[in-house]
């Protein structure tokens, strides 16, 4: 089980903003997919904050009792993104995931370049498919 890394199980094709986007694009993309939130990343890909459904709910909830302006995902996304490599492992993250409250983590390289994501539910079915395989093989 200690076998299982995180590039193996991660979504290689996340959803993603940049800081310049309205969050009405945002919510449009976060919308279009069944993903809880994102990645930020600037122009050479490198993760620089967070946004996540919660984030754009409460500003939306926020706008609708003070009428304001246009918001923006600079203004929205968390700075302090909790990552992990893509040669973790599974069982490491999911221990992480215990005790930190995050649902979706972002995977980057060695230079903070983002390689995807992988959630709660991912490591839930790996964890989940490598237990069924072990049961295969007693039966």
């Amino acid at each position: 089980m200690n076998l299982l890394k995180v590039s193996d199980h991660m979504n290689r094709h996340p959803v993603t903003f940049n800081q310049d986007m309205t969050l009405e694009a945002a919510v449009d993309r976060l919308t279009d997919v069944a993903q809880l939130g994102g990645p930020v990343v600037d122009t050479a890909h490198k993760v620089v904050g967070f946004l996540s459904e919660q984030d754009c709910l409460a500003r939306m909830l926020l706008s609708s009792y003070h009428d304001e302006g246009l918001a923006y995902v600079r203004e929205l996304m968390r700075k302090d993104v909790l990552t992990v490599h893509m040669d973790s492992g599974i069982i490491e993250l999911a221990q992480l995931m215990l005790g930190l409250k995050p649902k979706i983590y972002p995977v980057v390289d060695d230079n903070g370049v983002l390689q995807g994501v992988i959630s709660r539910t991912d490591v839930l079915r790996a964890i989940d498919q490598e237990l069924h395989s072990h049961y295969r093989k007693v039966s």
